[in-house]
C-alpha cells in the first residue's frame, strides 16, 4: 500500500487561484465524495479542463480502483478511439464546460462533475503502489497513438527524481507553487502539475492559463517560490508580449525543442533558470538540462542509456522494463548525453546529410521569423522527397526568408515550397500535426 494522498499536512495549501487556496484536507474530502458516486465498474476517460477538477477526478478514479484514460487530445475522434479500445469505459469531465446536466448519473456514458464539489469525511486516501492509475497515449505524430500504463509506484519514483533535479531552484525546505500551461492529460502535465502536488508539498494553480496575460495573472496569485511549467511556444509568446512577471524560482519547459537563444533570453528577462526536461509518454521525464548554457543532458539518478542504430534503449528505476525510443543520442564520458535527432528526422539528398531539427532551428534563428517548421514531403519526381517549410512573420516575405536561409543551409536542403502563414496549427502542447502542416501548403499564402 502506498503513502496517503495527497502528501503533506492537512492544512497545507494544495491548490490556489484568484479566489484563494484549497487545503489538502478539503481536496481529500472532495475526492472521497466523488469516488463514492462514480460508476461501480469501468475505467474513466478523464476530460476535465480545470486542473483542480482533473486532480479530484484523477484521485477519485484511482481510489475506486479504476484507471484514468488520458487521450492524446480532446477531439471526438481521439476520445472515441480510446473508448473503442476500452469498451467498458465512461467519460468524466467539467459539467459546466460541457453544458451537461450537473446531476451525476452513474449509468451515463458521460459523468459531469457538479458545479459545487461535495465533501465527505473519512480515512486518509490510499492507492496501492502496484495499481495502474493512468494510461497515457502517445501523440500519434509518427503513427497510431499507443497506450502506456503507469502505476502509482512508478509515479512516486519519477516524481522524486523530478524533485531532486529541480529542488536547487528554490530555498531548502520551501515548497514551490506551480503554474502550468500544459494540459493535465499530457504526460508532462501529469508529472509536473498533477503528481508534484499529490506526492510532495508543492501546490498548483487550479486552471490552465494559455495566453500571456492569463499566465501573468496566475503567477501573481501564487506565493514564492513560483515555478512555471510551460512549453517553448508559450515561452516565446511571453517574451514577445513584453509583460512583466512576478519573481520566479524557475521555469521548466518540454514538449518541443527549446533553442539556446530563446532559453538565454528568457533567463535574462525573467531572472531565473530555465530547465528543459527530456522524456516521452513511454518513459516519463528522465533527464534535464539548463539549455541556455548546456547542450548536453544530465540523466536522473539510476537512468541508463544504450545507444543503438535505430534509437536508444532507456532503463530507469521507474520503468518496469527498458524502453526503446526513436531518439539518437551520443553518451559522453561524464555520463551526460547529446541528442543527435531521430532516425525519421535524418535526411540524405544528393549524398548530403542533414536533420529536420537542425533545419528548423536555422529557420527560427532568422531575425523576424516568429515561428516556423521544416518537414519532408512524400516522394516526388525521381523519388526525391523535397523539403518544405512554413513560417510566421510580420515583416518578412518568402523571398527574404529564403535568402536568409541560403547563408546557412546547403542548397539541396532549401525548402521548396516555402510559405508564410498567419499562424502555425500547433496543438495544446505546441506540437505540429503533419496533416495540418500539409494542409497549410495546399491553402497557399495568407
Amino acid at each position: 500500500m502506498g503513502a496517503p494522498l495527497p502528501a503533506g499536512a492537512d492544512a497545507l495549501c494544495f491548490a490556489f487561484d484568484a479566489t484563494g487556496s484549497t487545503s489538502r484536507a478539503r481536496f481529500a474530502a472532495q475526492v472521497r465524495a466523488l469516488a463514492a458516486r462514480l460508476p461501480d465498474a469501468g475505467h474513466a476517460v478523464n476530460l476535465c479542463e480545470d486542473r483542480y477538477r482533473f486532480l479530484v477526478a484523477f484521485c477519485a478514479i484511482a481510489v475506486r480502483g479504476q484507471i484514468n484514460l488520458l487521450p492524446p487530445n480532446r477531439t471526438h475522434a481521439a476520445i472515441e478511439d480510446v473508448r473503442l479500445q476500452y469498451p467498458d469505459s465512461y467519460c468524466i469531465g467539467d459539467g459546466e464546460a460541457c453544458g451537461c446536466d450537473m446531476t451525476l448519473q452513474p449509468d451515463a456514458h458521460f459523468v459531469p462533475l457538479p458545479a459545487e464539489l461535495p465533501t465527505l469525511d473519512g480515512a486518509p486516501l490510499q492507492v496501492d503502489d502496484a495499481a495502474i492509475v493512468a494510461i497515457g497515449f502517445t501523440s500519434g505524430s509518427t503513427g497510431k497513438p499507443t497506450p502506456n500504463a503507469k502505476t502509482m509506484g512508478s509515479f512516486r519514483i519519477s516524481t522524486a527524481q523530478n524533485l531532486a533535479a529541480l529542488a536547487s531552484l528554490w530555498p531548502a525546505g520551501a515548497a514551490p507553487q506551480v503554474v502550468a500551461t500544459v494540459p493535465p492529460q499530457h504526460m508532462y502535465g501529469v508529472e509536473l502539475s498533477v503528481m508534484l502536488p499529490l506526492l510532495s508539498a508543492a501546490a498548483v494553480h487550479r486552471g490552465r492559463p494559455f495566453f500571456p496575460d492569463d499566465i501573468a495573472r496566475a503567477l501573481a496569485h501564487a506565493d514564492a517560490p513560483r515555478l512555471l511549467v510551460s512549453t517553448p511556444v508559450h515561452l516565446r509568446a511571453l517574451l514577445e508580449s513584453g509583460l512583466s512577471l512576478p519573481p520566479l524560482a524557475g521555469i521548466v519547459t518540454a514538449t518541443a525543442p527549446l533553442g539556446q537563444e530563446l532559453a538565454a533570453e528568457a533567463e535574462a528577462r525573467f531572472g531565473c533558470e530555465v530547465r528543459e526536461a527530456f522524456g516521452s509518454t513511454e518513459t516519463c521525464i528522465f533527464a534535464f538540462r539548463r539549455t541556455a548554457r548546456d547542450a548536453a543532458w544530465t540523466l536522473c539518478p539510476g537512468v541508463r542509456l544504450q545507444p543503438r542504430p535505430d534509437g536508444t534503449v532507456v532503463s530507469a528505476p521507474h520503468l518496469a522494463q527498458p524502453v526503446l525510443l526513436a531518439d539518437l543520442v551520443e553518451v559522453e564520458g561524464d555520463g551526460r548525453f547529446v541528442l543527435r535527432g531521430r532516425q525519421a528526422d535524418l535526411l540524405e539528398i544528393a549524398g548530403k546529410r542533414a536533420s529536420l531539427a537542425d533545419l528548423t532551428r536555422r529557420l527560427l534563428a532568422v531575425p523576424g521569423v516568429q515561428d516556423g517548421a521544416m518537414f519532408q514531403l512524400e516522394s516526388g519526381a525521381g523519388g526525391v522527397r523535397r523539403i518544405a517549410a512554413v513560417f510566421v512573420s510580420g515583416t518578412l516575405d518568402e523571398a527574404a526568408v529564403r535568402e536568409a536561409l541560403r547563408h546557412g543551409i546547403d542548397p539541396v536542403f532549401l525548402p521548396r515550397p516555402l510559405r508564410r502563414v498567419a499562424v502555425l496549427p500547433r496543438n495544446e502542447t505546441g506540437k505540429l500535426p503533419r496533416a495540418a502542416l500539409l494542409q497549410l501548403l495546399h491553402c497557399g499564402k495568407t
